[in-house]
C-alpha cells in the first residue's frame, strides 16, 4: 500500500507541477497576443506595428485608447475593416498593451 502511495504522489507532483512553474512564469499572452496582431493587424501595420504600411505606425500612438478600442471593433470606411465580431474584448485589450509596449526606431 505504501507504493502506491508514494508512485501516486509522484504522479501528482509529475502533473501539477509544470502548471505551479508556469504560474510563476512570464504570461503566455504576451506571445499570443504578439501573434494575434501580427496574424490580424501586421498585414497593414508593417514591423509588428513599429513601422507604417497600408496602416498607420501604432509605435508611439498618442490615440487614447478609448479611440484604439473604437477603431479595432469599427475600422475605418475603405481603409480598415472592424474586427468586432471576431475579436474578443480581451483579445483587443491585449493588442492594445501591445501597441503601447512598441518602441519607435
Amino acid at each position: 500500500m505504501h507504493k502506491k502511495t508514494i508512485a501516486a504522489g509522484a504522479l501528482i507532483a509529475y502533473l501539477v507541477a509544470p502548471a505551479a512553474f508556469a504560474a510563476n512564469e512570464k504570461p503566455a499572452g504576451d506571445a499570443r497576443t504578439k501573434e494575434l496582431f501580427a496574424t490580424t493587424c501586421g498585414w497593414c501595420h508593417s514591423d509588428g506595428g513599429r513601422q507604417a504600411g497600408k496602416g498607420p505606425k501604432l509605435a508611439g500612438t498618442q490615440r487614447s485608447d478609448a479611440f484604439i478600442v473604437n477603431r479595432i471593433k469599427h475600422g475605418k470606411e475603405g481603409a480598415m475593416p472592424a474586427f468586432e465580431g471576431s475579436l474578443t474584448d480581451k483579445q483587443i485589450k491585449g493588442i492594445i498593451h501591445y501597441i503601447h509596449g512598441l518602441k519607435s526606431d
